[in-house]
């Protein structure tokens, strides 16, 4: 794949994406390469069904537990901080092994891993639900956590390796969609079963889930793997783990025991050292985990930028943006909760027309102007004032959803801009901007809006400075991709 390979880089076969034998074996009508793309109609619905179906069940678990936190605090009698453990937990492990993940697919072969995180995910989402008290239910969160860290890289990679540009693009429209859809429905989803049903099915309800994705991926997704890389980097997949989970546990946990607390500051230290072994293994290792010439190319290095500076920008305002509508507008709790769901309807319903807009304008500036229209309509949401209510917001909320849909194209230009061999690894840093950007954005928005005079004063100035941050991405973007 000459056309995308590192710029700078001198085109190697063994670059190469080689199926391994259960490929030609499990995958009849799959193309030479291992790719979906000779596949019939019929088999690549199923593989975007596939997607569709991972996306949601990750994404649904990060948002499914909060409303259902006060009954886990009565039935199993836990303390405020084991149940801050219940939510972040998941997000710990997560974070902390989708790098690794995004190499062990490579290496192990990319629907091996998915199927491996998809059966983690799965049994663990059996514990969470059989869990009788709350140290039971926090360990099966870790290791849900730990799964998902499994599927996601892989499912990129999946999306990448052996589509062209139309192919990818619908596969990211997939994945965006239904993590969309996954983070509307997801408070309402726990919120009903936990009222009519009993708590332990927002967990239980994954392993049929599971088990029935495991079983399309069998049937959709033909194997592909990195046949030049003989053995994992032990010490890169090591330090990355020790310094993303030691920086997000840092982030999540800084502002509430204190930024100078012990814990904080062993946590900092460990990320610091881990992260020089890190830079060290990969620079003088045979075969690195990171190849660092993948950033040498201007699209793959650009488009994480951007997505790092929407991270920071859009997840470190929505934190707080539940406190500014109840505490500010006066929406109650449900309302609060519903004034999200237009925002990710909007995405499911704009992201499939999307890849028209990219062929028309191309994709730098179908991901600027999205870029541009989030940070529009953040920027309208901090000039709300008490009194002002739905006819004033949803609005900016609309906005924001329609932008929010047109920067699909930032994965999809991100993935292709390496060597199909690097796919993994690609998608798993791809996905650690997507997680560290967000916990960075609370991070530092929350410093805005504590050091403000008024909650509503510092929440209008963090809109504003999130702003920024996204239209600064938005001119990365123009810039950098294809």
């Amino acid at each position: 794949m000459s056309d995308r390979a590192v710029p700078g880089a001198q085109p190697r076969p063994d670059a190469q994406v080689v199926p391994t034998p259960s490929a030609a074996s499990s995958a009849p009508g799959a193309s030479p390469s291992g790719s979906p793309a000779g596949a019939p109609a019929a088999r690549r619905g199923l593989l975007l069904l596939v997607i569709g179906l991972a996306g949601f069940v990750t994404t649904l678990d990060n948002t499914v537990v909060t409303v259902a936190l006060p009954t886990l605090q009565a039935e199993l009698g836990a303390s405020l901080a084991a149940l801050e453990w219940v939510v972040t937990g998941y997000v710990l492990t997560f974070s902390g092994f989708m790098l690794a993940g995004g190499r062990l697919a490579d290496v192990y072969g990319r629907r091996r891993v998915l199927v491996a995180g998809l059966a983690v995910f799965t049994a663990a989402s059996l514990a969470a639900g059989l869990a009788t008290s709350v140290g039971a239910l926090v360990a099966a969160r870790l290791v849900q956590g730990s799964g998902s860290a499994l599927i996601l890289p892989a499912m990129l990679a999946i999306v990448a390796v052996g589509n062209d540009e139309r192919q990818r693009s619908v596969g990211v429209a997939v994945w965006m969609a239904s993590g969309a859809g996954a983070l509307a429905l997801g408070p309402v989803v726990g919120g009903y079963l936990t009222q009519h049903f009993h708590w332990s099915w927002i967990f239980l309800l994954n392993v049929p889930l599971g088990v029935l994705i495991v079983a399309l991926a069998g049937v959709a997704i033909p194997e592909s793997r990195d046949e030049r890389a003989a053995r994992v980097d032990v010490p890169g997949v090591a330090s990355s783990v020790v310094v993303l989970s030691a920086g997000t546990f840092a982030l999540t946990f800084g502002a509430e025991l204190g930024w100078t607390s012990p814990p904080i500051l062993v946590a900092l230290l460990f990320t610091v050292a881990a992260a020089l072994v890190f830079a060290v293994a990969e620079r003088l290792g045979e075969d690195p985990m990171v190849d660092l010439a993948l950033f040498r190319s201007r699209t793959f290095t650009g488009g994480v930028i951007a997505q790092v500076l929407w991270g920071l920008g859009v997840n470190g305002v929505f934190f707080f943006t539940a406190l500014f509508l109840q505490g500010v507008l006066g929406f109650s709790p449900t309302a609060s909760g519903l004034a999200f769901v237009p925002l990710a309807l909007l995405v499911v319903v704009v992201t499939p027309l999307v890849p028209f807009a990219e062929r028309r304008i191309g994709a730098a500036r179908t991901v600027a102007l999205g870029l541009v229209l989030v940070a529009a309509g953040m920027a309208a949401v901090a000039f709300l004032r008490p009194g002002d209510g739905w006819a004033e917001l949803l609005p900016s909320v609309c906005v924001i959803g329609i932008g929010s849909a047109l920067t699909m194209p930032l994965g999809s230009a991100v993935l292709g801009a390496v060597p199909e061999s690097r796919a993994g690894v690609a998608g798993g840093v791809f996905s650690v901007a997507r997680e560290m950007s967000g916990l960075f954005g609370i991070a530092i928005i929350g410093v805005i809006v504590n050091s403000s005079a008024s909650f509503t004063a510092g929440y209008s100035t963090g809109l504003l400075a999130a702003a920024g941050l996204v239209v600064t991405g938005a001119a990365i973007s123009l810039v950098t991709l294809r």
